[in-house]
C-alpha cells in the first residue's frame, strides 16, 4: 500500500503529526519502534510544563498561544486525565536568563504576568524559600499535561480517522527518490509521497546523512515525598516553577499531581552524553545528590525521602531551539527533532506545521528559528 506520508516516531511529535494529517482525510502510516506512550524516549515522566511566558526567545510565544488552543481541544477529546493550568512561576536573580528572558516575551507580547520579590514569593508559596536577591515573574497562563495522555489520546484520534499505526517495528533506513520514499523496517517495507522524521533521540541515526551537530544527554526526574507532607504543594496553590540558580544551572518542578506519589523535580541543565542504546537507566546516588544540593536552601520541603525515578532523552541543538525543517536535498522528507527537552509543551501546534509541511510544502506558522542552519 502506497501512503501521502509515513511517519517514523509516534511520541509527542509524531503522534500529533499522525493525528492532523489523517483528521486531514491523508492517508499516513506511522511507525513506532516500541509501544504506544513508552517510556524509552523522551515523551513520558506523567507531566510536562506548558507556558507561554518564554524565557528561551519571543519568537515561541505565538506557537505556544496557537498551542494552548489545541491542547484545550486535545483535553476535551480525551478520555484520561490530561491537562492542569496551575500558574507558572520563573524564578531567579534579576539579571538571570530566565528573568530577563521571561520578562522580554511577556513584554513583546503583553502577556498577563506579575513581578514577584523574595517576600512576595515566600508568602504566596510557602515552600519556596528564596534568598532575599531572587525575583519571580509569574503566569496565570501554564501548568502542566501528562504527556503519556496526550501521546495516546493524539495515536487514538488518528486512528479514529483512518491513520495505520505499527508498533514495535524498527526503521532501519530510508531512501528518497524523485516519486517519494521508501522506508525500510526491520519487517516490511513501504513507500510513500511525503515522509516525516521525528525520531527523537534516534535522529542523529536517522539524519546521519545530513552530518547535523546534534547530540543526546541523559536527564534524571525524580519525586520526593516532602517533608511535614504535601499540602504545600497542592494545587491549585502552588504553582509549575523553573529556577535559574545561576552559572547555567536550573530546576524545575511541579505541583502534587493526582494519582502520582510524590512530588516532581528535575535539572533542566546537566545531564551526561549518551545514546539510546547506552543511556543508564538506573538511579545513581550522584543523581539524587546533585539535585538535593540545588533545593536544599530553596525548597528545603524536597529533602524528604525519594519515592520515584525516570530517566529520558534530550536531542540537543548546538543552539537549542528546535530543528524543524525540510531536507535540503530532498523537499518530500522534513525534518521534525530535535527540540531541545522544552518541546513537549508545543506538541499539537508542531504537528500542525508537519501536517502543513507535508501537504503543501510550507506552513503559515513562523518557524524560521527552527531552520536547517548549522
Amino acid at each position: 500500500m502506497h501512503y501521502h506520508t509515513i511517519i517514523v516516531g509516534l511520541g509527542g511529535m509524531g503522534s500529533a503529526a499522525a493525528y492532523h494529517l489523517a483528521a486531514r482525510g491523508e492517508k499516513v502510516l506511522g511507525i513506532e519502534r516500541f509501544t504506544p506512550a513508552h517510556s524509552n524516549g523522551s515523551s513520558h515522566g506523567h507531566s510536562r510544563i506548558i507556558r507561554q511566558a518564554y524565557f528561551e526567545h519571543p519568537s515561541y510565544v505565538p506557537l505556544l498561544k496557537r498551542a494552548f488552543s489545541h491542547w484545550d481541544d486535545l483535553a476535551r477529546q480525551a478520555d484520561e486525565d490530561l491537562l492542569h493550568l496551575t500558574g507558572g512561576l520563573n524564578l531567579g536573580r534579576p539579571d538571570s536568563d530566565v528573568i530577563t528572558g521571561t520578562l522580554a516575551s511577556v513584554r513583546t507580547h503583553n502577556l498577563p504576568h506579575e513581578y514577584l520579590s523574595a517576600d512576595d514569593i515566600r508568602r504566596r508559596y510557602p515552600a519556596f524559600t528564596p534568598d532575599d536577591d531572587i525575583v519571580g515573574v509569574a503566569e496565570g497562563n501554564a501548568g502542566y499535561v501528562v504527556p503519556e495522555a496526550a501521546v495516546r489520546t493524539h495515536l487514538r484520534l488518528a486512528a479514529q480517522h483512518s491513520a495505520t499505526l505499527r508498533y514495535n517495528e524498527a526503521v532501519v533506513s530510508w531512501h528518497a527518490h524523485a516519486g517519494g520514499v521508501n522506508v525500510t523496517t526491520d519487517q516490511h517495507s513501504y513507500t510513500a509521497d511525503h515522509l516525516i522524521l521525528s525520531p527523537g533521540a534516534w535522529a542523529p541515526e536517522l539524519m546521519a546523512d545530513l552530518g547535523l551537530p546534534l547530540h543526546v544527554e541523559r536527564r534524571v526526574l525524580l519525586w520526593f515525598d516532602p517533608i511535614g507532607g504535601d499540602a504545600p504543594f497542592q494545587e491549585p496553590n502552588f504553582p509549575v516553577y523553573i529556577w535559574d540558580c545561576g552559572d547555567g544551572i536550573s530546576f524545575y518542578g511541579f505541583p502534587k499531581q493526582p494519582a502520582t506519589a510524590g512530588i516532581k523535580v528535575a535539572i533542566h541543565t546537566v545531564g551526561q552524553h549518551c545514546t539510546p542504546e547506552n543511556i543508564d537507566r538506573s538511579l545513581r546516588e550522584s543523581d539524587v545528590q546533585v539535585l538535593q544540593n540545588l533545593v536544599r536552601t530553596r525548597v528545603p520541603a524536597l529533602l524528604g525521602p525519594m519515592v520515584n525515578y525516570a530517566t529520558c532523552m534530550y536531542t540537543l541543538t548546538p543552539d537549542e531551539h528546535f530543528l524543524i525543517a525540510t531536507h535540503p536535498d530532498h523537499p518530500q522528507v522534513i525534518l521534525a527533532s530535535p527540540c531541545s527537552g522544552h518541546g513537549f509543551k508545543f506538541t499539537p501546534v508542531i504537528g500542525e506545521v508537519l501536517a502543513d509541511l507535508a501537504m503543501h510544502g510550507r506552513t503559515n506558522h513562523d518557524i524560521s528559528l527552527f531552520s536547517l542552519r548549522f
